[in-house]
Parts: structure tokens; sequence; C-alpha cells
């Protein structure tokens, strides 16, 4: 079984409050994108010692491979229901450390094909249910489509809004953000105007009213990443921001571009919305 996990992006991201569990509280919109990585999942040998054998190529991956989240999705599903051995290979193609849930997307579409596969029927409220076990946007993926996400990242409510008419540049420089890091040095604050409501305005309106809030403490310590920002506005942008904690930016576009050669050492993804 061969399945494509997509990227996201943020539209507007507010930091409330930190939680007793060492989460924030929070506010954002996940829209799908299709920039994709490329995961194959087939039957194993049954082997009680190894259920799972998972190999990657593409852009590497560092760390235990007992540690990717594709197979604490196969353990997490496997301590719950009768599944055999899997051979998991993942084509990695989505940066790390860009705020576009790549890593999150890989584990949700295991789970997806995981369900599939064995035919377990498991409904896609238990399937978010297991993803938000394994991070805090991994659930959005199980449904992928755009949605208003709250507390923690993992309460969705659907969202009214359809961006098929726009194009995007996605461009990610060589410099990542670590998630963690990005939280650390973000100071919570509050807002008087719901993201959902400041969507209802014209795209042309979001630049003053949307924001994310991780982009200040980021951008004081890579100012590289919103001179990304300020050239995508420069060069035709209708909304530009900081993809999650970065160091991802994209830029909202009104016809097809070309950037690649504004964005020299970066890696850039362009497509329709």
């Amino acid at each position: 079984m061969i399945l494509f996990p997509n990227s996201k992006i943020n539209l507007g991201l507010n930091i409330f409050s930190k939680r007793s569990d060492s989460y924030h509280n929070i506010e954002t919109v996940f829209y799908p994108i299709a920039w994709s990585d490329i995961l194959e999942i087939q039957p194993g040998v049954n082997n009680p010692a190894k259920a799972v054998t998972f190999t990657q190529s593409g852009i590497k991956i560092y760390g235990e491979p007992n540690q990717n989240l594709c197979v604490k999705a196969y353990h997490l599903i496997a301590a719950h229901h009768p599944i055999t051995a899997v051979q998991i290979h993942l084509h990695k193609i989505v940066p790390i450390g860009a705020g576009l849930g790549g890593g999150s997307s890989d584990a949700a579409f295991t789970l997806l094909a995981l369900n599939k596969l064995f035919s377990l029927k498991l409904s896609d409220s238990t399937l978010q249910n297991y993803a938000s076990q394994l991070g805090s946007d991994c659930a959005f993926f199980i449904r992928n489509t755009p949605l208003l996400a709250t507390e923690k990242g993992d309460h969705f409510t659907n969202v009214d809004l359809n961006l098929k008419d726009y194009h995007i540049v996605v461009v990610k420089p060589k410099i990542s953000v670590s998630t963690a890091e990005a939280y650390k040095n973000v100071s919570p604050t509050s807002t008087s105007v719901p993201i959902k409501d400041i969507l209802k305005l014209p795209i042309t309106n979001w630049k003053n009213h949307l924001v994310n809030d991780f982009e200040e403490s980021v951008f004081q310590k890579s100012p590289s990443i919103e001179k990304i920002k300020e050239k995508l506005y420069k060069h035709g942008a209708i909304y530009a921001c900081m993809s999650g904690s970065g160091s991802a930016v994209f830029g909202l576009f009104q016809k097809p571009t070309d950037m690649k050669t504004l964005f020299r050492g970066c890696t850039i993804w362009e497509g329709k919305l």
C-alpha cells in the first residue's frame, strides 16, 4: 500500500497560555497542502522479535528508527488490535523543522494505512484519539480538511474556508526551528478577535489581522526568516506568514508564479490550494 502524506500550513496561530500538562492552549486553522512524502506499508515477515521494519530514503531522518512516529503509530495500534508484522518505508520529501507537520502527517497516514490494511474498521474519531497520543497536530491529518484547532491543537471545529482559487509558495530556508525551543521563547498573549472571524474578511485584509504569535521571537533569533516573508510580499503575495513554529514561510498569490530564482539556497514548493 502506497500513500502520500501531505503537509499543512497554519492560518493564524494564537498562543493563549501554558497548560498544566506542559502544552499550550492555542488557536489556529490548519489548512492542508499537497506537498507530500511517500509512505509504503506492506505485510512483513511475522517475527515476534521484530514486528515492524522501518526504512527511509530522501531527506535524512536522524534518530533511532524505533523512535520514528510511523513506528510508534504501528505499536500504538498493535497494543489495541490484532495486527501482524509490517514493513514500512518512508521517502521523506517535506522538510523537517519547517512547521509543516510532515512527521505528524506520516504518523497519521500510518494509522490510516493500518486501519485499511488489516480491515480494522476504526472510525475517524477513534483514529483521531490514537493520533493525538502521538503528537498534538497528528489528529488533524485523519480528516485532512480545513479545521479550527483549539486547546493544545487537537480539538477541532469545522471551518468554512475554501482557497482553491489561490496559489501558494512555500519557502523553507536551511535553518530549522525546534518546536520545543519555539514554545520556550514565545510569550502567551490574548486576542480579542477570534481567528474564525478574521478569516471571514477578504484575504487582502488578512495581512493586518491574521498573525502567528511565534513570528516575533523566531524573527528576532533568525532575521533571515523574516526577510523571506518580506520578499514574498514584495513580489505580490496577498498574504504571507510563517507556518506553525517555523521555519517555513508561505505566501498566497492570485496567480501562478515562479519564485525559485528569488530564494537561492532554500527549498521551494509551489502549487494550487
